[in-house]
């Protein structure tokens, strides 16, 4: 049986993809945040795609470009079509995180329920800013492969708990 290739609506990016919570904030826009020396050296660009095997529903997938900045306690992603276009911002510090699409600003107390709901699976944040440095932080569940990580390509696999779930990362070389 051929499943069909379901993509993510642009509702549906958040990047890191790549990158919505319930509530609209009216029109208020989310906080800035304040940015560290130590953010400024945890920053990575590049490409990511995320495809999700999920047996109770289609095949989802998406890809975009990237530009992510800080920790997992609190960053900023931006994510951008093919054109270059940015099409979702995730800004996020303790107890607040925000996805804005173009006018509209979703709004969570939690990244984690944030990137679950926008994507459809829950990502081991933590571990993802490990491996971008090239350490091999274990997540429960996901399998990562760095072999490739000096030439700046990550493929990290959740096999447990469905639905499982593809990250590859193509980490674009400082000039």
């Amino acid at each position: 049986m051929v499943k069909a290739r379901k993509h993510f609506p642009a509702q549906g990016l958040m990047a890191l993809a790549m990158a919505s919570a319930a509530a609209l904030s009216g029109c208020s826009a989310p906080p800035a945040l304040k940015t560290s020396q130590a953010q400024i050296a945890h920053s990575w660009s590049g490409r990511l795609g995320l495809q999700v095997n999920d047996p109770l529903v289609q095949e989802q997938s998406f890809s975009a470009s990237f530009h992510l900045q800080g920790t997992p306690e609190q960053g900023r992603l931006d994510i951008f079509n093919p054109l270059g276009s940015q099409i979702a911002q995730l800004q996020w510090q303790p107890g607040l995180a925000t996805l804005q699409q173009g006018d509209r600003i979703t709004p969570s107390d939690s990244l984690h329920a944030l990137l679950r709901q926008s994507l459809g699976t829950a990502l081991p944040l933590e571990a993802l800013f490990g491996w971008l440095q090239g350490l091999a932080v274990t997540a429960d569940g996901w399998q990562v492969d760095l072999s490739r990580h000096a030439e700046g390509r990550i493929t990290a696999q959740r096999i447990t708990p469905l639905p499982q779930a593809t990250l590859r990362v193509v980490l674009q070389r400082p000039e």
